[in-house]
């Protein structure tokens, strides 16, 4: 069976789900089971995507018009289709960057394996890129007294770093120069931002993903 999803990012009335929608029922998706959100695809709690992965059974396949309605994160769309593969489902993208993915053939099958490769790459050069901030700022040194307040810069070093379940966070706080309390008022465990974070970096006017390579 084909399942459907889609997704727009805004729910203001400034953008239709009507296209997309229109898109899967031509490519054959039934009226049926098609699944949609409002919602951005950064979010992980989208309840139409949820509900979509959740009536998936062996030998369905989900359908979407593009790769970025599912997420906007490579490495989330990697584990999102191996965990489709475990399941014996399929996924089929319709158009855009990444229309060449069917895993339900063998071509599809190698398209998605390069972009699982660069997910791959794409996390090595962010591990490379923190452990040469932490050392440079190791290099700089610091004087005693009042640790430094998170900056921007110090919270997208945390964000990753924190997403690593084998970063030491005593470590991390030491190179940061930051206390653990500081540390947790801005990300959560997993390296997601908390309120504290997301006031940091709303008021310099700059998102998480804002910084160049």
């Amino acid at each position: 069976m084909l399942l459907g999803y889609a997704r727009i990012s805004k729910a203001d009335g400034s953008q239709a789900l009507a296209p997309q929608k229109d898109v899967l029922l031509a490519a054959g998706v039934g009226p049926g089971p098609l699944y949609e959100d409002r919602a951005s695809g950064k979010r992980d709690d989208r309840p139409g995507l949820a509900a979509c992965l959740k009536a998936l059974r062996r030998g369905d396949v989900l359908v979407v018009w593009k790769l970025d309605r599912l997420g906007r994160d490579l490495r989330h769309l990697v584990n999102l289709v191996q965990e489709l593969a475990e399941r014996g489902a399929g996924l089929k993208v319709l158009t855009g960057q990444g229309a060449a993915i069917d895993t339900t053939t063998p071509a599809g099958k190698l398209a998605f394996g390069i972009f699982a490769a660069i997910a791959e790459f794409e996390r090595e050069l962010i591990v490379e890129r923190t452990k040469a901030g932490l050392a440079a700022a190791r290099a700089r040194g610091r004087r005693g007294g009042r640790p430094y307040k998170m900056t921007p810069a110090k919270l997208r070093l945390a964000m990753v770093a924190m997403a690593d379940v084998e970063t030491n966070v005593g470590e991390l706080c030491r190179e940061l120069g930051v206390t653990r309390q500081t540390l947790y008022r801005h990300v959560d465990p997993g390296g997601a931002l908390r309120e504290d974070g997301r006031r940091l970096l709303a008021s310099r006017g700059r998102g998480p993903g804002s910084d160049a390579a």
